[in-house]
Formats: structure tokens, sequence, C-alpha cells
């Protein structure tokens, strides 16, 4: 059997006391790695590199693998741990933490995975245990090399950014801004709304779309803790967590909102007419100057630049001449804002399946092949038919209606992955036709997966209304008839599976139930945000079951269909989940005055003027009032002491003035705004009275 190769031909001698741990992760490490061997050899090889003692264990992340480690390092004296199981993003800081408890650094145990990295990736168990070796051979040369350090508590801006402002940005959004903190809103559509402004009815209670979104739209544009940027989009972000800067650029709109009321003169007034391949899915017109729909939030118009006369021809400016307010402005250009945030929550939602990617089911060719959004924009009230379901003639009402599943997912030619909505989403087109038109309606299903909340209940009622469902994939739709009753009518070519044969239904209309896929522009906003796709392309979370909303970046969080297909409900609570994660964050900074030392800078009285002694007794009467209350401290007269000191909460000096311990204190050190002070305050005993007219400000210690 081959064995690892040293990275070191002679290797210094180590002083340090090296405990190993293997961990056989019940099987799905010990199935493919023989982790005795991995274990025998560590213990022997590696004795020259430290390593005293080496384990194995089921599960070294019970908690009697944690004892384990814990009463070595206590009985063993060990200097550095070196644990062999699954990844760092799952378990470090849990062996971290028995480091800790068992009075060892926790930056001097290290975790290598020789699960994901090895047991899962290797068939073959002799090269599978001889890469583990060389893993573990490779965490101890790290860990010999690592230092002890203490955590760096930084400051978290309160201010938090939302990036799209679909439903489940505006959800994110007016959480926090409910609990009393600065928003801003970011979205690239002139308005907020997201794809639920086009629904008319949800799944599975069949409630209006528009009466739910709308109410939480104006609460959102009206919000005194929520900056909305519509028209805009993210440039540039640097910092990290807590200190985020963030460069939007605000598209022109050449409206000058601060004098537009929102009347739409300037859209009656305008005289170019432009197929609305957005808001209205191509079924509809709107002009060169517009709102996408009357329930817009902000009401302001955009002028459409590529599309409008005047920029085309340098003619027009009919909105210009009517605008009773003068708040058209050609000369507007696009302008670019900095803001300084804490936290980023992405809900950049999703884009449809182009089924033109599928030629066999006819659309874009055939006529009356529809997409599901243009559907809902067919039967919603206030779309382009004012609701009446009716062929691209506009007037003739279908007779039948084949509403095809899963088209572009659950497919291995195109996406693999459920879109998680197609099956409701399609059952609720077969009751609205069945509503409204009376029509025979035929669901063409792979699978149908209803696991919501009254999913099933509302599959039910389809049924007893009669709609027709058709297990099996459908082979093409065409207007080729080969039998009387199917001229003049689509024809739906499928395979039934249940009945064991292949069908031919002639329908008027088709409707394609298209999937969902990531933003076209998903890698770009990915690599702006320094987060990670899937392979589908959806934003990558931290872990699917314990870290959903959160990423590898800390601080930036994921809300909504741009982490995954989902349904409005499960989109809302991961948004509230977002927030509240956003929210712990900024708690933890305010609240954090308990878990670090306050310095206190006393000054060397030998040859200064008799009144600093006076100044360092009242330091002193400070010093023991902070004792009194369990706050730790650091009385220090050494001059730049702070150079020494990191994750302060707080800084004393009667010196406030001198600017060299200003830089010192700057360079050196993070204060936690809200918690005791930011930089200087006052270092008499008033600064803990109650009574003071300086309780409760950022000078005061009283909260």
């Amino acid at each position: 059997m081959s064995q690892p190769i040293h990275l070191f031909d002679q290797p210094e001698p180590v002083e340090e006391r090296i405990g190993v741990y293997v961990c056989h992760c019940g099987t799905n490490i010990s199935a493919t790695v023989n982790v005795e061997e991995v274990r025998d050899w560590a213990a022997q090889r590696l004795k020259d590199r430290g390593v005293v003692i080496s384990r194995d264990y089921k599960f070294m992340c019970s908690s009697l693998g944690q004892e384990m480690i814990e009463k070595d390092i206590q009985e063993l004296g060990l200097t550095r741990v070196v644990v062999a199981a699954c990844s760092p993003h799952l378990h470090e800081q849990t062996f971290r933490g028995a480091a800790k408890r068992a009075g060892l650094n926790p930056y001097l145990s290290e975790l290598v995975s020789i699960r994901e990295q090895v047991s899962w990736v290797h068939t073959d168990k002799n090269a599978a245990t001889d890469k583990a070796k060389a893993v573990v051979s490779g965490g101890v040369e790290r860990v010999i090399k690592n230092q002890p350090l203490e955590p760096l508590r930084v400051p978290i801006n309160e201010a938090t950014l939302v990036v799209g402002g679909g439903i489940a940005g505006i959800q994110a959004a007016t959480e926090i801004a409910d609990a009393g903190y600065p928003v801003y809103l970011v979205e690239r559509e002139p308005s907020i709304g997201g794809h639920m402004a086009q629904f008319d009815k949800t799944f599975p209670t069949l409630d209006c779309a528009a009466c739910i979104l709308t109410p939480k739209m104006v609460t959102a544009g009206s919000h005194p803790h929520i900056k909305l940027f519509t028209w805009s989009e993210v440039e540039n972000v640097s910092g990290y967590v807590g200190n985020f800067t963030v460069t939007i650029r605000q598209k022109a709109r050449y409206v000058n909102t601060e004098l537009c009321t929102g009347c739409g003169i300037c859209q009656e007034k305008c005289p170019k007419k432009i197929i609305d391949e957005v808001y209205e899915a191509g079924l509809g017109y709107r002009k060169a100057v517009y709102t996408p729909f009357p329930q817009a939030v902000p009401k302001y118009p955009v002028i459409d630049r590529p599309n409008c006369t005047y920029f085309l021809k340098g003619t027009c400016k009919a909105c210009e001449k009517f605008c009773p307010t003068n708040a058209i402005d050609f000369t507007q250009k696009d302008e670019l804002i900095t803001i300084q945030v804490g936290n980023i929550i992405l809900a950049t939602g999703y884009d449809l399946f182009d089924p033109r990617r599928i030629p066999h089911y006819g659309y874009g060719r055939l006529a009356n092949v529809y997409t599901s959004l243009e559907f809902e924009r067919l039967s919603n009230a206030a779309g382009p038919t004012n609701g009446e379901i009716v062929l691209r003639d506009g007037k003739t009402k279908p007779r039948a209606v084949g509403i095809i599943h899963c088209v572009g997912s659950r497919d291995r030619n195109y996406n693999n992955y459920c879109s998680a909505i197609c099956c409701m989403q399609s059952l609720k087109f077969a009751h609205l036709v069945h509503e409204r038109t009376g029509a025979t309606v035929y669901n063409f299903y792979i699978d149908m997966r209803t696991p919501g909340k009254g999913y099933e209940e509302f599959y039910d009622k389809i049924l007893r209304e009669g709609a027709h469902l058709i297990r099996g994939r459908v082979a093409e739709v065409t207007d080729e008839a080969t039998a009387p009753e199917e001229e003049g009518h689509l024809v739906i070519r499928a395979e039934d599976t249940l009945l064991g044969t292949v069908r031919r239904v002639p329908v008027d209309m088709v409707v394609l139930a298209v999937g969902m896929e990531p933003q076209p522009d998903a890698e770009d906003v990915r690599r702006l945000f320094n987060i990670s796709c899937g392979g589908e392309g959806f934003f990558t979370e931290r872990h699917p079951k314990l870290a959903p909303v959160s990423t590898f970046t800390d601080g930036v969080f994921l809300a909504g269909a741009c982490q995954g297909p989902k349904d409005i409900p499960e989109t809302v609570a991961q948004a509230g989940a977002a927030a509240a994660e956003v929210l712990a964050m900024i708690d933890r900074s305010i609240n954090a005055w308990c878990y670090g030392p306050v310095a206190l800078d006393k000054r060397v009285v030998s040859s200064e003027p008799p009144s600093y002694a006076a100044m360092n007794d009242r330091l002193s009467t400070t010093n023991d009032t902070l004792l009194s209350k369990g706050v730790q401290t650091v009385f220090d007269d050494t001059p730049l002491f702070l150079s020494s000191l990191y994750g302060l909460l707080g800084y004393f000096s009667w010196g406030s003035n001198d600017p060299s311990y200003a830089f010192s204190a700057y360079v050196s050190n993070r204060f936690l705004p809200g918690s005791i002070a930011d930089t200087y305050v006052s270092s008499s005993a008033r600064t803990f009275d109650p009574t003071s007219h300086t309780a409760k400000i950022g000078q005061s210690l009283i909260a």
C-alpha cells in the first residue's frame, strides 16, 4: 500500500503535544476509509510531528466523543488537537468548543474533512485510506503553525440592505424596519412588487394576490425606516460583516420625483405605444413613459429611453409639454449613491424557463400556446383582457384547455429539479378555466405534488370540479390533424402511464406551466456579494437544514426563490427568518458590552501637573464602579497601551483631546456602538449616575 508523501524532507523538531481523533461518522466515513488504520498510522508515523495520542470513535461530535477530547487535553497536557471527521462548515465550532471547555485556546483545534473530501468522493477503500492519511498529516502540519487567537468583536452597522423588491424583499425589509432599524430596499424595476404583483389569485385559498400584496407595498414605500431605491441596481460591494460599503446606481427616470404627483397625464399624452414584455408578459401595451401598474410603489413614472421619441429623434416632448408640475427632466443622469450597512439580504427572485427551448411544444409558433405567466395576466381582472380567458384573437373563449405541468423541470435535458409551484399553479389554472369558461380541462402531469398546508384539499376540489388528469409526459403539441375531430384544434400527444397508451387530445388552448430558473445575472450577483451558487445556478445556503438562510459570507443572507424554487408561503417564511438573523446580529452587537473589557487610560503623574493625580483618582472611581457592575477592566498607565488590546467595549480617559491617543484607539481597536462608548467617554462618577443629564446618551453606561 502506498504511503502519503511527507511535506518536509527534514522536519524540524516539534515540541507540541498533539492529539489526533478520527471519526467513523457511523458508516459515512468507515464504509470507505479504514479508520483504524488511519488512527494507528497517525500514532506511529506522526509521532515525530508531536502526536502523542491517536483515537477513533463512531461519532466524535457526540457528547461522549467531545468528552474524550476534553479529558485527553486535561490529563495528557495536549497543546494541539486535530479531528478528522466531516466538513468544518458543520462541526468546526463544536470541536473548538470542546477545546475551550478543556482550557485550550479553541484556535489550536483543527478539523479536517475526510468525509466530504474523501469517503464521499471515492469508492476504492485503499486509495481513500491513503488520502485520509494525507489529509490528517496536513491537518497536523497546519495545527502546528496555528497561533492562539481571541475573537475580535466588530461594530455592527444597524442599517440593512435588502436587494430585491418582491414579496420576499418587502417582508424582510418591513420586519427589520418595524424593529426600529434603517433599511435600504433596492429594486431594479420602476416599482416594488415582483412576480406576485402579476398574479390574480394565490393557491390554495384563491385569495386576491393584489389584496394581500399592495398593503405591504404601501407599508414599505411609506415606512419611516425604509429608504426605497427603485429603478436601481447594486454596482459594488466591499467590506465585511457589520461594515459593508455598497454603491448603488440609481438610473435616471427623467422624472423629478420631488415635483411629480403621479397624476398620469404624461402617460395619457404620450403617443408612443410599446408591447409590455415585463408586467403584461407581452400580452398588453404601455407607453414610453409609464408606471408598471396602477398600484405601483413608488407612484412615479419612468421614461423608457430606448423607446422614447425624443431620445430617438429629438422631437415630441409631449410628456414635458402637458406635465402640470414641470416634473419631466430629460437632462437627468444616473446617480451613484454610497451607503454603509451591517447586513445584506438577497431577495433577487427567479426567472421563468423559456419554453422556446422545447420546440415540439409549439410556443411562439402556435398562436394559442401560452406560458403560465401569460395565463396569469390573461386571467387577472387588471390584465389586458380584464380577466376574460380568451384566445389570441381577443374574443373567442376556449371550449377545451390543456395544461402541461413541469415544462423545463424534472427533465434531464433542461432542469433536473422540481420547480415546487407548477402542480399547484396548474391546478389553480384548471379551477379558473372551469369557473370562468366552463371549458373541459386536461392536466398532463408527471407526478402530482401537493405537500403544503391545504394543498391536498385543493387538489381534491379540482377533481370534484371535473378536471381530467392524465399522468404522463407530453410528446408534442401540434396543429396537424389526423382525425376529423382534430380539425381546427391544437392536439396534445401524450403518454398516459395509467392506461398504458398514447393519447391525442384536441384542445383550443394550451398552457405551459414553465418552471423556475435562476435570474440570468445570478452569476454576476454571486460574484458581487462573494457568495456561492449550486449546480442549478441558485444561491447556496450555508447548510440546507441548519442554516437555510445564511451564506458562507457572514452578514449576507438569502430570502425567497433566489435560493431555490418555492411558493409564496415558504418565501415569506424564509424572508422572516432572514430578517430574524439580521435582528439577532444587531442585538448581539448592542448587548455585547458584557463580553469584553473596558480600558481606563491612567496617566503617569511623577512629572505632570498635580491636577493629573486628581484626574487619576476619578478614573479609579470609574474603575471601582465598573468592577462592581461585573465589567472587566484594564487600568493602565503605559503610554499608548491600547495597541496591545483588542475587542474593547469602551475607552475611558480624561485626555480626550490627545490626538496620539485617538490614533491608537482607532487603529488598534473596534468599538461597539450603542453599548458603552464609541471612543472617549467621561471618566467621572457622574457617568454612572441615573439622575445625571449625561445618562442614556453616548457617553453613559446607564442603559
